[in-house]
């Protein structure tokens, strides 16, 4: 059966952290604030992934509140969230995403972020999709507070019912 999942993420931007999205860093004067290195790109594309598979979302697995993966790397994350969906016999078939943000520019990190991502996943790079875009100056994105991502993921997986 063929499910589609969303997923949605956000995060303040604070100095003294990097810039980690889709698995690349960034240079910037701030990095995003959370429990692991605050991948909302990453994030957003789990969560969608999980949501496909009707399970929990990336909060459940990967909570804030377990010190022995703070700091984990956002593609960790994909990668186990990836293992958990094929133990339950699903098969990948592509992701979509959209990232909010003012600043940097994120186009010319994006094929970079398409390979790193599609590794983390087990698909080929044109299964990946990201795209990017600002909040015209409106909103907590717009105002340079933070980013956020949204992400679509399609897979196949076998009846439970």
């Amino acid at each position: 059966m063929t499910r589609t999942g969303i997923g949605y993420d956000v995060h303040q931007l604070v100095p003294g952290r990097p810039l980690i999205l889709g698995g690349v860093e960034i240079p910037n004067d701030r990095g995003l604030d959370g429990h692991s290195d605050a991948d909302v790109l990453c994030h957003a594309i789990a969560d969608a992934l999980l949501g496909a598979a009707a399970l929990p979302d990336i909060g459940h697995y990967f909570p804030p509140s377990d010190e022995s993966i703070r700091g984990i790397s956002s593609l960790e994350i994909l990668r186990r969230v990836a293992a958990i969906l094929r133990e339950k016999g699903a098969v990948l078939h592509n992701i979509d995403s959209t990232l909010v943000a003012e600043r940097p520019k994120i186009l010319p990190h994006v094929p970079l972020m398409k390979a790193r991502i599609g590794e983390a996943l087990g698909l080929p790079v044109t299964r990946v999709g990201i795209k990017a875009t600002t909040n015209e100056g409106m909103g907590f994105p717009g105002r340079g507070e933070g980013m956020c991502a949204m992400a679509v993921a399609c897979l196949d997986l076998p009846l439970m019912d």
